[in-house]
């Protein structure tokens, strides 16, 4: 009997401390496309459409229509040239996000993004990113290139690469498929010697940074 009075004391005083524990905030994922637009989601703005048309209310008509395109648009991958991102706004935001220090856009798509350690160069970094850009316009149309400043070897001089809405690998429709050679061959076949695979020294591998951010438009702030 006294073990089960110590057992209901201890839940009487846990309880109430145990929604006291903070939890850690959820980062926000960025806007996803490529799936179908379900029976439902097509169903629901039907619905809605025709409710509102019969109400006469033509601002929600309209706005559901539009909603309607957009989700076939996504689903087929289509990036909105309505809503392309600002260049030089979305390098300012992209530089807001932690750990990153050089950025450039290396044509209409591709953002190449240096960050100042390896242990940066993750999805999640790509996803800060994605996230920071959103409220410039359709992240769908912008691929990130991620790369780290703290590189000493071949390996770790590869890119990450990530559309912002897709997963590895996959692109939005008509967008250019380059991977580890958005920049040019020649200067990545200078890298690599710089690096020695995994021996050059620590100022070679400077070096090789900095040959990027040299030959990259508009890297430097």
């Amino acid at each position: 009997m006294g073990h089960d009075i110590s057992v209901i004391a201890f839940l009487v005083f846990a309880l109430p401390l145990s929604g006291c524990v903070e939890q850690s905030p959820v980062e926000p994922k960025p806007q996803r496309s490529g799936e179908p637009v379900s029976g439902a989601q097509f169903l629901g703005r039907v619905a809605v459409t025709t409710a509102a048309a019969a109400a006469g209310q033509q601002d929600v008509v309209h706005n559901q229509m539009l909603g309607m395109a957009d989700d076939f648009r996504r689903s087929f991958k289509l990036a909105d040239p309505a809503r392309a991102v600002d260049r030089e706004t979305a390098r300012q935001a992209t530089r807001s996000v932690e750990g990153v220090r050089s950025v450039a856009w290396v044509d209409a798509a591709n953002l190449f993004v240096i960050v100042e350690r390896n242990a940066l160069k993750t999805e999640r970094t790509i996803d800060r990113i994605c996230v920071a850009l959103e409220p410039l316009g359709d992240t769908l149309g912008v691929v990130v290139n991620l790369q780290s400043g703290e590189a000493r070897n071949a390996v770790e001089l590869q890119l990450l690469v990530r559309n912002c809405q897709l997963a590895f690998g996959d692109r939005a429709f008509a967008q250019d498929r380059r991977d580890r050679n958005v920049v040019s061959d020649a200067i990545w076949a200078q890298h690599e010697a710089n690096q020695n695979f995994g021996a050059a020294s620590k100022n070679n591998a400077d070096d090789a940074i900095k040959v990027i951010e040299a030959r990259t438009p508009s890297v430097h702030d």
